[in-house]
């Protein structure tokens, strides 16, 4: 995006590719590769660039796959495209059963909890462990207005794609530490979003969220939440940004703990949606001891 400040040396990883029907599918795999697997799926408006410091703390001992899904960050973004739920789950599959990664521990974000959980209830003898972020897998009636908005047709659309208004809003209110969104972590969020024709996933992402009980992705979505008491025994990490407005601790954080009520729970109440970004230092140790010890 013309202006932005050098976000490289915030992002200092080799790029892989997978071909999916001729979509260029964008991964880090970073890390030795017979080192235990990672697999950090992120949401929207983000890219692989949001768990950036995961990816150099957790490297030296685990090999960290992190993929960009199709229309995000550096993956292709093509304008004709299935920009669905399902369609990122099989893209996610393909992914790890290509790769033939096992007894991955699996991290999630925003969109990443559905997409993430939704691979996981497909092949759950590949899963060892979760880390949970401030996400869902399941449907929770609790879409604020902002959201309405953007789902908009007309509007909406304008605004997501012609204003980028989704993506540059995110970098403002994402997180409560506003002195972290340097110029150069600015330009990283942004940009692979740099013009109308780049932003359609992020478009297409905010239509896909199922707020009626007919949209398509309901019945996705409400078959993932039916399978995750399969993963009730694994060991899981939540680590939580109190300040999310719309993951909010009451609604999807209570979701969580309803369905693994064993999991390690930490509430960082100084941190927003973008939580690793608020919090990261506080993160990595509590994830380093986690891996280890489980």
């Amino acid at each position: 995006m013309r202006g932005l400040a050098d976000f490289r040396a915030e992002y200092p990883f080799a790029s892989n590719w997978l071909d999916l029907d001729g979509a260029r599918y964008h991964y880090l795999d970073e890390g030795p590769r017979d080192a235990p697997p990672v697999l950090m799926v992120h949401g929207n408006p983000t890219w692989s660039f949001y768990f950036r410091h995961l990816v150099t703390a957790l490297r030296g001992t685990h090999r960290v796959i992190v993929p960009d899904h199709v229309g995000c960050g550096l993956s292709d973004k093509p304008q004709d495209y299935p920009y669905t739920l399902e369609q990122h789950i099989l893209n996610l599959e393909q992914l790890v059963t290509r790769l033939d990664l096992r007894d991955l521990t699996l991290v999630v974000h925003d969109w990443g909890g559905a997409i993430g959980m939704g691979a996981a209830t497909r092949h759950p003898e590949r899963l060892r462990r979760f880390v949970i972020f401030n996400t869902s897998a399941f449907y929770a009636p609790a879409v604020p207005g902002v959201l309405s908005l953007a789902r908009s047709p007309v509007l909406g659309e304008f605004l997501v794609r012609g204003c980028n208004a989704f993506a540059v809003g995110a970098t403002r209110w994402g997180l409560r530490d506003r002195a972290r969104m340097t110029p150069a972590v600015k330009a990283g969020y942004l940009a692979p979003y740099d013009n109308w024709h780049n932003r359609v996933a992020v478009y297409r992402f905010v239509q896909d969220i199922p707020v009626t009980a007919s949209h398509p992705t309901r019945a996705t979505v409400n078959a993932i939440d039916r399978q995750l008491a399969q993963f009730r025994e694994h060991p899981m990490l939540i680590l939580w940004g109190a300040g999310d407005f719309v993951f909010t601790v009451k609604t999807f954080l209570a979701g969580w703990r309803e369905r693994f009520p064993a999991a390690q729970v930490h509430v960082f109440e100084d941190a927003g949606h973008y939580v690793v970004e608020d919090a990261h230092e506080r993160i990595i140790p509590l994830m380093q001891t986690f891996l280890n010890d489980v």
